[in-house]
């Protein structure tokens, strides 16, 4: 039996024991998710060590002589001493530098990113030039730096700011201003919750292909045997006697 093969056999019998959670919890769910969650430990462990250890530490100070190195490096074991109650003080030092590198390099990065790109796209003209043709308004919803889009976008900020403008009370012109604000925010939160939903789609979806592709001959029919095997696991499961001790009377 090849790799392929086996890795199919493999990919098909921990996907049927994820699926069997839709039945109820069961030891065949709980053994795949502990592996699941024991590879990917071990394989995050491994990776992070031949990345970060061998090729950013080890190579480049022994065979390369950067032994500037040496000072994160040094940082790095500052944070160990947490675990010694007598040198923990010393990782103040290294927590202190990451955090303020960190806050550093995150802030001009947020800022720009959350903040100034935000407001680039609100101050964008409704109208623009084309050439020598003069004013000219874009309808193409297509585009993002239409006109159309721009307004809306426009009236999407302003909306959603008197909505969280409490100091004036929500009533007649300006309670339509809060329930537009208000329409944004939920399309908004509804275009979010349908990316998240759609994500976890993606994934069963590649599930499901797998399952398919898996049951030909040449991989020796795995989806067909073991979602066999499988079923007849649980029904062996639901018939076996409850493990908990009965209550005395």
């Amino acid at each position: 039996m090849d790799a392929t093969v086996l890795g199919a056999w493999a990919a098909t019998g921990l996907t049927l024991c994820i699926f069997t959670f839709l039945y109820k919890d069961n030891p065949l769910f709980k053994l795949a998710e502990h592996l699941y969650v024991g590879v990917s430990v071990g394989y995050t462990i491994v990776k992070a060590y031949d990345t970060v250890i061998v090729h950013l530490i080890v190579k480049p100070i022994f065979e390369q002589g950067e032994y500037a190195l040496l000072i994160p490096v040094a940082i790095g074991l500052l944070m160990l001493t947490r675990y010694v109650p007598k040198a923990a003080w010393l990782s103040r030092y290294a927590f202190a530098f990451i955090v303020g590198v960190g806050s550093g390099l995150a802030i001009p990065r947020t800022i720009s990113s959350f903040i100034l790109r935000q407001i680039e796209d609100t101050v964008r003209p409704l109208l623009s030039l084309a050439g020598g043709d003069g004013v000219s308004f874009s309808m193409n919803l297509l585009n993002p730096s239409s006109s159309i889009n721009v307004i809306i976008i426009l009236i999407g900020v302003i909306s959603v700011l008197f909505y969280f403008f409490f100091s004036i009370e929500h009533s007649g012109p300006g309670k339509v201003v809060a329930r537009t604000g208000v329409m944004f925010l939920m399309i908004a939160f509804g275009a979010a919750f349908g990316y998240t939903v759609m994500a976890r789609m993606s994934l069963l979806i590649g599930r499901l292909t797998d399952l398919i592709e898996f049951s030909d001959a040449s991989y020796g029919n795995p989806t067909l045997w073991l979602a066999i095997l499988t079923i007849g696991a649980l029904v062996v499961l639901s018939r076996r006697p409850s493990s908990g001790k009965q209550e005395e009377p």
